[in-house]
């Protein structure tokens, strides 16, 4: 069952056509997976560098079949930033070494990094950005840093990375940058690449979470007690239409959001805010609920339900705080 209900294109509907057939046969592709096989290293870059051409609808379509399988954090990070690069240096070399996964490229901005660093005479970087989502395995950076994109590469002199391990199972690193300097910095509106990111883990939230409550309900319809599937018992079975209830909620304003982005609507901003807040308040309805009708089993390591759920809560984590979020759909509205 396709994780967003969109109207699709034959193209968009036979990329992820290829993006479900590939996890049928790999439980959680790696980074080879994702660009040999499917060439997904290029997906937002344009066909003149061996990319797609694809915008927020495409990443959307496939963040939401990555998510259950725990594959699509970097990946989204590295489409983020091929997209604002090809914006402001189409033909900057190392673009089909981008779109052929040879190399791989991480955004940091306020959504996919904590702080950023600062830029002096318009080329030299000094500061910090921290936990920067796709940062540990990444060949090149793109910074938003104000109204300017700068880029530079992960060998740069002054240029330090510190690979961390999180608590959801991905990896992020922590950059620190003493008078590196910049291989490009030019005028550019990350606010685009903002959305981009933001739609994009809401798509895999929507996706994590209709997981999650597909294996809590045949869960409970396995589980007997008193002679009984635990699935008849009505408790259970409010809990679960609380949990369905929520995560369609979210999955609509997703939808909503995903398809007025890429229609460039008036009300994009408001419709990617609400998504936002659906999903932040729908990961720990659904997270917690499928986790406790699991019981004791929520949370071994048999069973993958316990990594989606932290899954889950990072990326309700990096949508915002409430206060946040609350704060941007008013700011929208």
């Amino acid at each position: 069952m396709a994780s967003l209900d969109l109207d699709l294109t034959e193209p968009q509907q036979m990329l992820r056509d290829a993006v479900q057939r590939l996890l049928a046969d790999v439980e959680a592709p790696g980074w080879q997976a994702l660009t040999a096989q499917l060439g997904l290293g290029g997906l937002t870059l344009p066909e003149a560098a061996g990319g797609f051409g694809g915008g927020v609808a495409e990443v959307a379509l496939v963040m939401a079949e990555l998510g259950p399988a725990l594959a699509g954090a970097d990946w989204l990070s590295h489409a983020a930033a091929c997209a604002g690069l090809a914006g402001i240096a189409p033909e900057f070399p190392l673009l089909e070494a981008l779109a052929s996964g040879t190399a791989r490229a991480a955004l940091v901005c306020a959504a996919t990094a904590q702080g950023a660093p600062d830029l002096v005479d318009g080329v030299r970087l000094e500061g910090s950005a921290r936990l920067v989502a796709g940062g540990a395995g990444a060949d090149l950076y793109v910074i938003a840093i104000g109204g300017n994109l700068a880029v530079i590469r992960a060998d740069a002199p002054g240029l330090t990375r510190e690979d961390r391990a999180l608590h959801d199972g991905t990896l992020a690193a922590d950059l620190h940058f003493a008078g590196a300097a910049a291989e490009l910095v030019a005028l550019a509106e990350a606010g685009a690449l903002l959305d981009l990111v933001r739609a994009g883990r809401c798509a895999e939230a929507v996706g994590l979470m209709q997981r999650m409550l597909t294996d809590t309900a045949d869960y409970l319809n396995q589980r007997r007690q008193f002679g009984a599937p635990i699935a008849s018992f009505q408790a259970l079975r409010h809990r679960l239409a609380d949990m369905q209830l929520a995560a369609l909620q979210a999955a609509a304003l997703t939808e909503q959001a995903v398809t007025a982005l890429a229609a460039c609507d008036a009300d994009a901003a408001v419709s990617l805010a609400a998504a936002c807040v659906a999903v932040r308040d729908a990961a720990r309805t659904v997270g917690e609920g499928a986790v406790q009708l699991h019981g004791a089993m929520g949370l071994t390591e048999e069973l993958r339900l316990g990594a989606r759920f932290k899954r889950v809560l990072a990326i309700a984590a990096g949508l915002g705080s409430e206060a946040q979020v609350l704060e941007r759909f008013a700011a929208a509205a």
